[in-house]
């Protein structure tokens, strides 16, 4: 970021740089467990298999509730998920979610309902997070990182912004059924 505002404003933006560095610094390390996408990087190889141990039905608390997500194992070059939130026994809201192989990399899309199932999102918008890292038990999507803790837990962290603020959000999750 800082070479494109050279490249674009040259010695002008020396006072910019020196004035932003430490903003700039202080934002990337607010957030420990997400990284951004960064589009001039892309996204790196990878496969639906190094990420099958998503697949399962997970359990777990989150925005004064209870959290639920059953994610399909790898077909057809996806992985499925349904999510749904309750609270005070009633549905929030849901969430329909995939993860895709695209251009030999892996793209996660989601949309919003809400409990009368009408969507959030505009009828052919998604809300996309394109791969940026993969580890054995990490996957880093873009502010969107699932971490696996053991074969019968995993965490979720996710940037929320409501426009006031942003926030990452855990969401700490344990298998159900085994």
């Amino acid at each position: 970021m800082i070479l494109k505002l050279l490249k674009k404003y040259g010695d002008k933006s020396i006072c910019m740089v020196l004035f932003l560095v430490p903003l700039l610094i202080h934002a990337q390390t607010n957030f420990k467990n997400t990284i951004p996408y960064d589009a001039e990087q892309g996204s790196p190889k990878a496969d639906l298999k190094a990420i099958s141990w998503i697949s399962g039905h997970w359990k777990g608390e989150a925005f004064g509730g209870i959290t639920e997500e059953v994610w399909t194992p790898p077909a057809g070059g996806s992985m499925m998920c349904v999510f749904k939130l309750i609270v005070e026994n009633q549905v929030k809201f849901y969430e329909i979610v995939t993860i895709t192989e695209a251009n030999g990399s892996l793209l996660l899309q989601l949309k919003h309902f809400d409990r009368k199932l009408h969507g959030w999102e505009e009828k052919d918008e998604t809300v996309d997070f394109n791969l940026v890292k993969v580890t054995a038990n990490k996957v880093f999507f873009d502010e969107f990182t699932f971490e696996r803790i053991s074969a019968d837990e995993i965490n979720i962290y996710v940037i929320i912004d409501d426009h006031e603020k942003r926030e990452e959000v855990k969401f700490t999750y344990r298998r159900v059924g085994n």
